[in-house]
């Protein structure tokens, strides 16, 4: 696998001298190695459109010609036309495009073992998300997904319509997360039947993604782990034909900060108006689950502690679910791809109040995750012990309070008004002058605290807004 990545992200070093960068080049490698993957398979292709059209020409013609492909295959129908969808190329020079196909078709990709290539092209993500500034939104740490799927047990055997979602699902990386714990606990399939199988890989599983190039992405990594799913393009805040769908289990990370803020979302089943996009994902979350439907969610701080509209959809998810969990990630979780993040994931289960809070305070007192100190599955260890499981993902109601995880109960949240955002935990730094807070972290916090800000003021120039509105109507 690791020469397998070498080969291929030594290869985008070069492309970036003919202007193309790293996510231009896996998104050209996305086009390719589909094409060499359905050439292996047998499935088909229009005729004089595919693999063997591209190794048989060369100079201008391959780049005139490759051109064509993109276009063509993007009118097809299926998968085929979702993963072509407005594809361009970004090749200026015929040498580097051929060597790219050369360096594709020397290995037989349906041969290698789906673990291989699956982890091959997931270590290209991997790289792009920690190379391009901004990229690390698509990609939520792997040891994170892994043990939030752990605890969360997404088994599609609990009833023949099992369905889980992921509504910003970036690269796919939650729907893959929870494809190969389900084949974990079934011998890697051996324990499916037919039937099964088939509903496993192409029923089960569904996402949406806003941004068309990223939606590539996480269709080709599904494809190579063996999953044929629909990844809905668009965004999943909007009103549209996606808000009547109703999902089992729904495990996801939002897009945190501003970007594309500052619009209330036209959506009728929201209760609350915000134009903060955090608060409106768990409104989603909350709508499209099934009752009896579980959900863990990753959130920033200001989630837990804003007021205004966050106060209201707190109250509201307290009311209409049992948020029985909330697990405060480590500092850096997110190294390298957004380091600063403070983060939390929240955990809930849709039809039943709530009645206590179980805290797991993974952040005071434990070491930063940086390059010297990676993220790994030990991070979660003492979280998945403390969590307890009940059959189908329940989480134990025998659980016991350690140093680090606490509860509290509804009616010691309505008393601090439904504020979230509790620590207990002493932290050792602020003894110590010698260990000085990283000034990444300090940044975040900031702007942790002046997007919550920037929301009340959105909110209150929406209500404004609306209030005169509603005068002028009169």
């Amino acid at each position: 696998m690791t020469d397998v990545v070498g080969k291929l992200w030594g290869f985008c070093n070069t492309l970036r001298h003919d202007g193309i960068n790293y996510g231009d080049y896996i998104e050209q490698l996305t086009y390719l190695l589909f094409l060499k993957l359905a050439d292996e398979k047998g499935v088909p292709v229009p005729q004089d459109y595919d693999w063997k059209s591209l190794t048989s020409k060369s100079g201008k013609e391959l780049l005139d010609h490759y051109q064509l492909v993109l276009k063509k295959l993007g009118d097809e129908k299926g998968l085929m036309g979702e993963i072509f969808s407005k594809a361009l190329s970004q090749f200026r020079e015929p040498v580097n495009l051929k060597k790219l196909i050369n360096m594709i078709d020397k290995e037989e990709w349906s041969a290698l073992d789906v673990d291989l290539k699956a982890e091959a092209y997931e270590g290209l993500l991997q790289k792009y998300a920690a190379e391009q500034k901004g990229a690390g939104q698509y990609f939520t740490p792997r040891e994170a997904i892994r043990s939030v799927v752990r605890v969360m047990k997404p088994d599609f055997r609990e009833n023949e319509e099992f369905t889980i979602h992921d509504p910003a699902c970036g690269t796919g990386g939650f729907l893959i997360g929870a494809y190969e714990w389900i084949l974990s606990q079934t011998k890697e399939g051996a324990l499916l039947n037919g039937k099964e199988k088939k509903r496993l890989q192409n029923d089960t599983f569904s996402g949406a993604e806003i941004v068309l190039e990223t939606k590539r992405l996480a269709l080709m990594n599904l494809y190579l782990h063996e999953i044929v799913t629909n990844i809905y393009y668009g965004d999943s805040l909007a009103d549209g034909p996606h808000v009547s769908k109703r999902y089992d289990c729904v495990l996801t990370n939002p897009p945190f900060g501003t970007k594309g803020a500052g619009e209330v979302p036209n959506r009728e089943d929201f209760t609350v108006a915000t134009s903060n996009k955090q608060l409106n994902f768990i409104q989603h979350v909350m709508h499209t689950l099934k009752r009896g439907g579980r959900a863990a969610v990753v959130v920033p701080d200001n989630v837990l502690f804003e007021g205004g509209a966050g106060k209201k959809i707190r109250q509201i998810l307290l009311e209409d679910c049992d948020l029985h969990t909330i697990l405060r990630l480590p500092i850096g979780t997110f190294s390298p791809y957004s380091p600063g993040v403070k983060a939390n994931i929240i955990f809930f289960r849709k039809g039943l109040p709530t009645e206590d809070v179980w805290i797991f305070d993974l952040r005071t007192n434990v070491e930063k995750v940086n390059k010297g100190h990676i993220l790994t599955a030990d991070y979660f260890a003492d979280f998945e012990k403390a969590y307890g499981l009940e059959p189908n993902g329940r989480p134990s109601k025998g659980r016991d309070e350690t140093d680090r995880f606490k509860r509290f109960t509804l009616d010691e949240i309505i008393n601090r008004d439904f504020n979230l955002d509790i620590f207990w935990l002493r932290d050792d730094s602020l003894d110590s002058e010698d260990d000085l807070q990283d000034p990444v972290v300090i940044v975040s916090e900031i702007r942790i605290h002046l997007q919550a800000a920037q929301d009340a003021l959105e909110e209150l120039s929406y209500l404004l807004e609306n209030g005169q509105e509603n005068r002028n109507g009169q």
